[in-house]
């Protein structure tokens, strides 16, 4: 494969910042890995993306079933707990404030992971042959017209409810992690860019699964990126990684926290991927993630914010609501 450690991808993405170049590109959630090339150097026979601005997609029957068939096989509540507990006592201790907890689901389809690229129907999409696959919701930056805008996604409710959308916006959990997430985005923006605010505050997206809709939470958010910013475009975008709505706040000891309380590593699962077309950047957040491993089991990966005001049975109930397939 074609990867390349995480200092040459910033390397390759200030150079074609300044060139003016088109790429492709996707970072790790550690930083240390990733890629960043031109479209017509990535064969689409090993990488495929389709998103709104740029897509390689090789559109072919691929010997897809009927019918999607999805068992999912989450671990217990009791490990679950295990994990929140250490989340929760350091929220208690003052060592952070909110905490993005995720696990690995083991998963049965019929489907493969291309028949899940083509059929899902999802705002950004990645499959990687013999790895994964990505249908994400959730753009983590945009730069257009000398600007850049983030859409931090917080907050997630079961569309099917009764009253699901005023239930949503009226969680003051729900309502407590938005705000601390947008203030962090903010904050994150303001490294690169003057200017910041809010354009729009807590609208909701109503995402649609093969087990029903789903509501989600997002803000809007702009700053005026400074005149030579294509010239330092990769240090532009890795200042701000990783993403914050899928970490916590403060950022850098979040990161620590999670590392101990998770029980995997999550690998390219909540990096970012995206694509520069000379001018114009748009990115996502690489959440709903399906893995391949090296025995062919599939791993679903999903997860939520933790708060101190945060439930572990509400926790654990929408990490599971999460492990859902685009498909209608």
């Amino acid at each position: 494969m074609f990867f390349c450690s995480g200092q040459d991808v910033r390397d390759r993405m200030n150079r074609f910042g300044r060139e003016g170049t088109p790429f492709f590109f996707m970072i790790d959630f550690d930083l240390s890995q990733g890629v960043a090339e031109r479209p017509n150097a990535l064969p689409a026979s090993m990488l495929q993306y389709s998103f709104p601005s740029a897509s390689n997609e090789v559109r072919q029957a691929a010997g897809c079933p009927r019918e999607l068939r999805w068992h999912a096989f989450p671990q217990s509540f009791e490990d679950y707990r295990r994990s929140f507990d250490e989340v929760h006592h350091n929220l208690q201790s003052g060592n952070t404030f909110l905490v993005n907890l995720t696990c690995a689901t083991p998963v049965e389809t019929n489907w493969s992971r291309l028949n899940i690229f083509q059929q899902a129907q999802a705002r950004y999409k990645l499959w990687l042959r013999n790895h994964f696959v990505v249908f994400s919701p959730e753009t983590f930056v945009r730069i257009e017209n000398g600007f850049i805008y983030s859409h931090p996604m917080k907050g997630t409710r079961d569309g099917s409810l009764p009253d699901a959308r005023a239930g949503l916006l009226n969680d003051e959990k729900e309502a407590a992690e938005h705000a601390t997430i947008t203030d962090l985005i903010r904050n994150d923006l303001s490294r690169v860019a003057r200017e910041v605010k809010v354009l729009r505050d807590r609208y909701l997206d109503e995402l649609q699964t093969h087990e029903g809709p789903l509501l989600q939470m997002s803000s809007e958010i702009r700053g005026r990126l400074y005149e030579n910013y294509r010239e330092n475009l990769g240090d532009c975008l890795f200042s701000l990684l990783p993403a914050g709505s899928i970490t916590g706040a403060p950022k850098k000891k979040t990161v620590e926290i999670i590392r101990h309380a998770e029980t995997y590593r999550r690998g390219f699962y909540t990096g970012v991927m995206g694509f520069f077309d000379g001018c114009s950047l748009d990115s996502a957040v690489m959440i709903r993630f399906l893995e391949q491993d090296a025995d062919g089991r599939f791993w679903f990966k999903s997860g939520g914010g933790i708060t101190f005001k945060s439930d572990a049975r509400n926790e654990y109930e929408e990490m599971k609501r999460k492990i859902y397939v685009p498909v209608y």
